[in-house]
This record gives C-alpha cells, sequence and structure tokens, in this order.
C-alpha cells in the first residue's frame, strides 16, 4: 500500500465513514488514476474535468458519477490540502425516476418461485421487513427477537440501528431454519463463515424472477420498495414508515407517495368535470367564473345566491 492511499484510508477512518464508503472511494481514485496512467497527486484540473466528460461519454449511471465527485472532492480536500480543486469537480444531477415496485400478486410469484430454502426465506425476509440486501446479509441470530416479535437492523446505512416487526409466519420460518442449519453468529453465513456476498442473493432474486415472467427492470432492492408501498396503501402513516426504513429524512419517504396504486383509480380528470369530450354541458355554460355572468345565470352577483335567502336577481 503506497503512503498516499494509507493517508487516504486514514482520513476517511478519522471521520467514522463506512467501510464500504472507504473502500468505494478509494477505488474511485485509483481508477482515474489509471485513467491518466498518473498518481492522483499529479492531476490537474482540467484532467479532472475531462475524467468527469469521459464518464458522461460512457453513459455511467448517476451513482456512479456521483461517487467519483465525492471521492475526488474529499481527496483533494482533507487528504492533498488543495481546496482549489475542488470546484473543478461537479456533482451530476440527480435522475427523478420512481423506483419500479410490483404489486402483491406480483411479489408473491417472485417469492413463490425461488427455491426452497435459505435464498426463499432470505428474499421473503426483505420483503416482509423491508431490509436493503446487504442488511438481509448481515444479520446475525441475536437480531431475531422472538420475544418482541422484531427483527434488529444494526449498522444500516448511515451506520443506524433500527426494528421492525417480524411477521409470526416469517418468525416461525427463521426458527425452522436455525434449528436446521444451527448458525452460530451470522444469519445467512458464506462459504467461509462471513457474512454471504450480497451479489449472491441478488443471481437468486433474478433467477426467481425470471421464473416468474417478471418485468426485467426488478431488482433484489424492489422488493423493499414493494414493502414500502404495500404499508402506505394498506393506511401506515409517513412517520412510523420513515422510521421502519431507517431513512434519515422524510422527503426521502415522501417518494413512495407517488407510487400509491389506490388513490389512482378515484381520481376523476379534470377533462371529466366539463361534462364531455369538448362539449359543453348540455343547459349550456354555468355560473362560477370569477365574479362573471351570462346566459344562465342564478343567484346574486358572482354567481352567487341572494344574502337574504329571496327570489333569484335577474329579470323572471
Amino acid at each position: 500500500m503506497t503512503p498516499l492511499r494509507r493517508r487516504f484510508i486514514e482520513e476517511l477512518t478519522r471521520r467514522n465513514r463506512a467501510p464500504r464508503t472507504i473502500e468505494a472511494y478509494v477505488a474511485a481514485v485509483a481508477r482515474v488514476a489509471r485513467h491518466f496512467a498518473a498518481p492522483p497527486d499529479a492531476l490537474t484540473p482540467d484532467q479532472l474535468r475531462d475524467y468527469q466528460l469521459h464518464l458522461i461519454a460512457r453513459s455511467a449511471a448517476w451513482s456512479t458519477f456521483n461517487q467519483a465527485a465525492c471521492a475526488l472532492r474529499f481527496f483533494y480536500r482533507h487528504v492533498l490540502g488543495r481546496p482549489d480543486v475542488v470546484p473543478f469537480v461537479v456533482y451530476g444531477k440527480k435522475p427523478r425516476a420512481l423506483p419500479v415496485v410490483l404489486g402483491p400478486a406480483d411479489v408473491r410469484r417472485v417469492l413463490d418461485a425461488a427455491p426452497p430454502g435459505r435464498y426463499r426465506l432470505m428474499l421473503r425476509v426483505a420483503y416482509g421487513c423491508g431490509l436493503r440486501v446487504s442488511e438481509v446479509t448481515h444479520l446475525r441470530v441475536a437480531d431475531v427477537d422472538a420475544a418482541r416479535r422484531t427483527l434488529w437492523v444494526r449498522h444500516g446505512k448511515g451506520d443506524k440501528d433500527r426494528g421492525v416487526p417480524l411477521p409470526d409466519e416469517l418468525l416461525g420460518e427463521l426458527r425452522a431454519y436455525w434449528r436446521e442449519r444451527r448458525p452460530p453468529d451470522w444469519l445467512f453465513p458464506g462459504p467461509t463463515g462471513r457474512p454471504l456476498n450480497v451479489a449472491t442473493l441478488q443471481r437468486a432474486f433474478q433467477k426467481a424472477r425470471r421464473a416468474a415472467g417478471l418485468r426485467p427492470r426488478a431488482t433484489c432492492h424492489t422488493l423493499r420498495h414493494c414493502y414500502a408501498t404495500h404499508l402506505l396503501e394498506a393506511g401506515t402513516d409517513l412517520p412510523t414508515l420513515q422510521r421502519l426504513l431507517g431513512h434519515g429524512h422524510l422527503s426521502t419517504t415522501l417518494r413512495y407517495l407517488h407510487l400509491r396504486a389506490d388513490r389512482l383509480p378515484g381520481l376523476r380528470s379534470p377533462l371529466e368535470l366539463l361534462g364531455g369530450s369538448g362539449t359543453p354541458p348540455a343547459d349550456g355554460p354555468t355560473g362560477g367564473g370569477t365574479g362573471g355572468r351570462g346566459p344562465g345565470v342564478r343567484g346574486g352577483p358572482g354567481g352567487r345566491p341572494p344574502a337574504d335567502g329571496g327570489p333569484a336577481a335577474g329579470p323572471a
């Protein structure tokens, strides 16, 4: 390990960044150095600008672009002590696309399509408790609180802990799984005894999705979006949902309001309120414009009924 990389890791560690964040930042800066075949402390602002244009030309995802931007800004500000370079590394605009959400019937099809065993149970935990993929793979046996019917998520995103309700059906399945496998620490260990790699569970989901014949855009994280949306449709309030999902800001939870399917069928388009497709109602125009009067207007000035409850104004 070079002294520069060691200093980079130390500065990230001092600021209590998560291990995955440290790994991602170091890898992002290393990619920039490989791109120019030069050490990162020798790059110029113009080269950093060219690298960001290179990412755009490659149609890199927003997350990839901004992760590189965050890593470079941190590296030049806190490791090299060159804050003058930071303004040359810009952030990309975050897309506002809504996540994919499956209906309850489609979720059941995916879960039933997974072969019985550990992977099906992990997918059921992801949907039944609204967990991220890495949160499922990093569950410990001690996180299953049978007495409180709670599943504890330790060191989730942002290094936050939270508890989520554990359905009785899922608790029974976890008990049966533990009696069969007897995992000593990690609930779903991999071959080395460490937590199962997230890519393994993601592949298991994609295999089940294809077996169920569902849309290709759905991913393992879709189960978490389904959990949130289905809870909202069942009447869960937003602050409670925010705590269950572990969101730091309510604005993150608000996007699930756009995905609710229970409200849409009952809404009427303003076109329907016109009384026909581009044609006025049969009795002609009505009052109700701002203070306007016209043929057929009933009531006092501005279309309002007379204050004294007497006959309508205007000729009989």
